[in-house]
């Protein structure tokens, strides 16, 4: 009798209940049917996690399944968590959502055997199994998204940490001060995410003002906190010398980050997504130069650093590949 996975999807806006084949050949047949709702986390965790038990029930239903049907459940949230234990522990984007036991959750309700990873590991996973770590053992693959995290293929297998904390790069400071990111000031989320590109061209955009320079960023200062990653990009697009400028400076701190990880990791790629996916174009000028003078150069020449493939469809896909990846690691993450 056919079986299939189920992949479930945690997140501060949105989330989604997944119906997945594991026998599918391409990232266009795997996913068979899902229910997707916004997450509204101001309603508290419980009403939450209540909804998801009750999408998993739907799904089931809607397909004509049972639970003897699934093989298992794969679940991807933000960090902090405990895979181990099943817990998710207080993210940053989901407030209230203090030692959340959902696999206990989900397996008491329906038997299920599921598994639980953060976002970054389970972006990384899915990379690995359907988009650009294809053939790979050993890369990193980079959030580049509202925030800076890794996930990090080892040899053949995901590697998380003692404690699940492996991979959290945007916390290393690559300057003394600048944009703050995770925290900290000059980190490398500071420079190296949506928040952080943002904050940097607000930063300079306040400067050039002062001095009596234009920019098509903002009119005045009034127009300042408008400035996004996005718009910075778009004028960057356009010629903009601020925007550019923006951009130059994001790029060579991307390869500052990406030099420290080929030298520790001697990795095959670094597969980087989300802002670098989109706007490559701008970064890896500054990026290349960067790495030529930071990184060691036989390390260097064995690490591809290509932008993810997997695009809008990598959440859904980052669940069921968690689910995956336990079926093939026999029932270990």
């Amino acid at each position: 009798m056919k079986k299939y996975i189920l992949g479930v999807d945690i997140g501060g806006t949105k989330c989604a209940v997944i119906l997945g084949d594991p026998d599918a050949q391409s990232i266009d047949t795997i996913i068979k049917d899902k229910i997707r709702f916004d997450t509204e986390s101001a309603r508290g965790w419980r009403i939450v996690t209540a909804q998801l038990l009750d999408a998993i029930e739907q799904l089931l239903k809607d397909n004509n399944l049972c639970s003897d049907d699934i093989i298992c459940t794969g679940i991807s949230c933000g960090g902090p968590l405990d895979s181990s234990k099943g817990v998710i522990l207080s993210p940053p984007n989901l407030p209230d959502w203090d030692n959340v036991p959902i696999v206990q959750m989900i397996q008491e309700r329906f038997g299920i055997k599921t598994y639980l990873q953060n976002d970054a590991n389970a972006c990384a996973v899915a990379e690995w199994k359907f988009g650009a770590g294809r053939g790979l053992s050993s890369f990193a693959f980079l959030t580049f998204g509202t925030g800076l995290g890794a996930g990090l293929i080892l040899d053949g297998r995901l590697y998380s940490g003692c404690c699940d904390m492996a991979g959290e790069v945007g916390h290393i400071r690559i300057a003394p001060d600048g944009p703050i990111g995770y925290g900290k000031r000059g980190s490398f989320e500071g420079y190296c995410s949506g928040g952080g590109i943002a904050r940097l061209a607000q930063e300079m955009a306040k400067e050039a003002l002062a001095d009596g320079q234009t920019t098509t960023l903002c009119k005045d200062e009034s127009m300042i906190s408008q400035i996004t990653a996005k718009s910075t990009a778009e004028a960057a697009e356009k010629g903009d010398k601020l925007a550019l400028d923006v951009y130059r400076i994001c790029g060579e701190k991307l390869g500052e980050g990406l030099a420290i990880l080929i030298d520790i990791l001697n990795p095959q790629a670094i597969i980087i997504g989300s802002i670098f996916a989109r706007s490559s174009n701008l970064l890896i000028e500054g990026m290349e130069k960067t790495l030529k003078a930071e990184a060691l150069p036989q390390s260097r020449q064995s690490c591809k650093i290509i932008p993810a493939e997997l695009g809008e469809k990598i959440g859904d896909l980052a669940a069921l590949g968690i689910a995956i990846n336990s079926i093939e690691n026999g029932g270990a993450i």
